[in-house]
């Protein structure tokens, strides 16, 4: 097991570089590893970010989910400078480091954001005041994403807290 990263101005813990994320074996790696890049291409894709300058792994299951910590180069100071990007079978969304200092509090902050989604979708509503998603908001849409998050709160944050306690 590698230990967390914890070097540098980097300000959160229970990460690694990219270049030393293993999955449990070489078909996880492999899903990984092509979730980090859709996740960089993500990430890219926005205008505010000009570049990426440093990729961390927090933790992750491949083709399911994983938790990204990027450094990039952002087109302003009010742009965070790092950010979280959660990428897989679930949609993608980037979060602030500010209250996400571990990747299980990235993915719990991810899951709190998209229940906001669920729950306007539920009614067949959205809002730019919530996380994007972007499927149609319907009580469908809406179900099948909650199901994923409970997947996500029941059994991988608990697996991500242990992988930390065992990084930290």
């Amino acid at each position: 097991m590698i230990k967390g990263f914890t070097g540098g101005d980097v300000p959160v813990r229970c990460i690694i570089p990219l270049s030393q994320m293993a999955g449990d074996d070489e078909e996880d790696s492999r899903l990984l590893q092509i979730m980090a890049d859709d996740a960089q291409s993500y990430l890219r894709s926005f205008k505010w970010c000009k570049g990426i300058r440093e990729t961390f792994f927090g933790d992750g299951y491949g083709g399911i989910v994983a938790v990204f910590l990027f450094r990039i180069e952002r087109e302003s100071a009010d742009v965070d400078e790092w950010l979280w990007v959660v990428f897989g079978d679930v949609p993608p969304a980037y979060l602030v480091t500010d209250e996400c200092k571990t990747p299980s509090e990235a993915l719990t902050g991810y899951i709190g954001e998209m229940s906001k989604w669920v729950a306007l979708a539920k009614e067949g509503k959205s809002s730019v005041e919530v996380i994007p998603v972007y499927v149609p908001s319907t009580p469908e849409n809406a179900d099948d994403l909650a199901k994923r998050l409970t997947f996500l709160r029941e059994i991988v944050i608990p697996a991500f807290q242990e992988a930390e306690s065992m990084r930290a």
